[in-house]
């Protein structure tokens, strides 16, 4: 299906639809079974023409399974969810089984994963404070074996309706997703930005929206681990911007006569074509 936004806005690259399916596309992008990836990898992949899949085998890493509704899958972090609360703020210091567990995890980690399990990714400030932080994720169990990455253009959206529809997007082209997240309902709170994994809020953030009388659209990639790994696919400069597809049909349905086609946006539109051509 083709997106009325998406030639609206021009992103330098097309929409994807993250899709729940029994079945994955043929020649999908998937990481290999116990080894480490970035959900975002995937994403980047349909964002370039491929798409690419993920099960509760080939989620790369625990938060993205998290993220795309493989439930608590920080259970399963190497010391279980307190090791996982370690790692993600202070590291292993006071933590009396930490030193036996990064030893016997050493030689299967990357060395910037040893050191931050070791001393911590410092995101919070305390393990205590990162349970807490668990549990306020909309951790879901989604109920098909496969989290499915396509471009939008691909999607039948009658054979395989989207859960969540995806741009990747620069400044401008986020403000005018903003404006339009709002532009019918009346009041001016439609987009959230949680403190997530990136994969998160392409997945766990948008289902709950989903379920929600009003969906709201989800702001990622302030995550800055996930903003390291996209950066050397997609290049700089890129916010994700994720909505419901009932959200997404609302705001397709919004582009004819909106501020899309009026002067401030049209004038922004020019000066980034001028920038490509020089």
């Amino acid at each position: 299906m083709e997106s009325r936004i998406a030639q609206a806005i021009e992103t330098k690259y097309p929409p994807i639809a993250l899709i729940w399916a029994d079945e994955k596309p043929e020649g999908a992008m998937q990481f290999q079974k116990g080894r480490w990836g970035c959900i975002m990898w995937l994403a980047a992949s349909a964002a370039k023409g491929k798409p690419a899949a993920c099960d509760v085998d080939t989620f790369g890493c625990f938060g993205g399974g998290v993220g795309m509704g493989f439930g608590d899958q920080y259970k399963n972090f190497p010391g279980g969810e307190e090791g996982f609360c370690h790692f993600l703020s202070s590291g292993i210091e006071g933590w009396e089984e930490g030193r036996a567990t990064a030893e016997r995890i050493k030689p299967f980690l990357r060395p910037e994963s040893y050191d931050n399990f070791l001393h911590g990714e410092r995101y919070i400030p305390t393990p205590e404070q990162v349970k807490r932080f668990i549990e306020n994720l909309p951790v879901t169990q989604i109920p098909k074996r496969y989290v499915v990455f396509r471009p939008l253009a691909d999607v039948d959206q009658e054979q395989s309706p989207p859960q969540t529809v995806i741009f990747f997007c620069d400044p401008d082209e986020l403000s005018a997703l903003v404006v339009l997240a709002n532009y019918g309902r009346g009041d001016n709170e439609n987009v959230i930005i949680p403190y997530a994994a990136g994969c998160q809020t392409i997945g766990i953030f948008p289902y709950r929206e989903a379920k929600a009388d009003r969906p709201r659209a989800v702001v990622g990639l302030t995550d800055l681990s996930a903003r390291v790994f996209i950066r050397k696919q997609l290049g700089d400069n890129l916010l994700s911007f994720a909505m419901p597809f009932s959200l997404f049909r609302e705001m397709e349905a919004d582009v004819e006569g909106s501020f899309l086609q009026r002067h401030s946006w049209q004038e922004l539109l020019a000066a980034k074509r001028a920038c490509r051509v020089a």
